[in-house]
């Protein structure tokens, strides 16, 4: 089916929604998140409604799994943060004891991070007629750097790595400020860099462009609240940094509230995902672009 280009929009040298004008005199919307969340491309012909056009029953099925384990791997995980900072902030429980619940949680943060990259790299993609979506084979990695889907889903994975090595490290007995700060404190530090790289990634992403407010779409929450959580632990990063000159953090007190904080953000955001999903093919929608 013949077609030309009409728009491509996103950020930078990344293209997140291209809209083509197809022979038959409809034009085909696609939109990077709304592929590899919702299996969908939009189909707009005049005087209609838009119709979602949907991939193949196995692309699917693929996405319906793959968004169920990354809601549930990252409320799991947020939560355990949470009771985390809770043991740390409100008893006198063994540092040791709040150190494997926050530990566990990590592990759950790198499984919905992992989760998320396994579903960008098995989205649907555009097929060569631009009105319809093919299902590639399945593929436990790729190296995609030119998409932003991509690039955004990578270095969070990344960042629950980093977080994996401070949240290990943190095991470690009879450390000197030095050690603590370089072995702790810093992989902690990158983490939270990564988180809100990757966050603002995500907000380009649904923005297709200059970063906007789009109250009306479901990714735009998802990525703003799970943004929102990132600053929140970047807060309690820094003020988790060992003064080298006392041997005493700069303030506790904000390590566990920006932590409990920070980690309460991606509960919401981990429970908002379970609704981002492939729908009904059946369903058409005035909604859909």
């Amino acid at each position: 089916m013949a077609h030309t280009q009409e728009r491509a929009e996103g950020a930078g040298p990344f293209t997140t929604r291209l809209t083509r004008h197809l022979a038959t005199g409809a034009t085909s919307v696609w939109e990077s998140r709304r592929a590899r969340k919702r299996g969908t491309l939009t189909i707009r012909r005049t005087g209609a409604t838009a119709a979602v056009q949907y991939a193949d029953e196995e692309a699917l099925r693929r996405l319906r799994l793959l968004n169920t384990v990354v809601a549930t791997a990252f409320t799991t995980g947020a939560t355990l943060f949470v009771l985390g900072a809770a043991l740390s902030q409100f008893t006198a429980a063994d540092p040791l004891q709040a150190a494997t619940v926050y530990f566990v949680g990590g592990l759950f943060f790198n499984a919905g991070a992992y989760a998320s990259l396994l579903q960008t790299v098995n989205a649907p993609r555009r097929g060569a007629d631009a009105g319809t979506l093919e299902t590639p084979r399945w593929r436990w990695w790729s190296y995609e750097p030119l998409h932003l889907d991509w690039l955004t889903t990578f270095v969070l994975f990344v960042g629950t790595l980093e977080f994996g090595i401070n949240l290990l490290d943190s095991f470690l007995q009879g450390l000197t400020v030095q050690q603590a700060n370089r072995l702790i404190w810093a992989p902690d530090v990158i983490g939270c860099l990564l988180f809100l790289t990757s966050g603002h990634l995500a907000l380009a992403e649904v923005s297709h462009g200059p970063l906007r407010v789009r109250p009306q779409d479901l990714g735009w929450w998802i990525a703003a609240v799970n943004q929102l959580g990132s600053a929140l632990f970047m807060v309690a990063a820094i003020a988790d940094f060992t003064n080298p000159r006392t041997g005493t953090l700069v303030n506790v007190g904000i390590t566990n509230w920006g932590t409990l904080t920070g980690a309460a953000c991606f509960v919401v955001g981990g429970v908002l995902q379970y609704f981002e999903r492939p729908g009904s093919p059946t369903r058409t929608t005035g909604d859909a672009a």
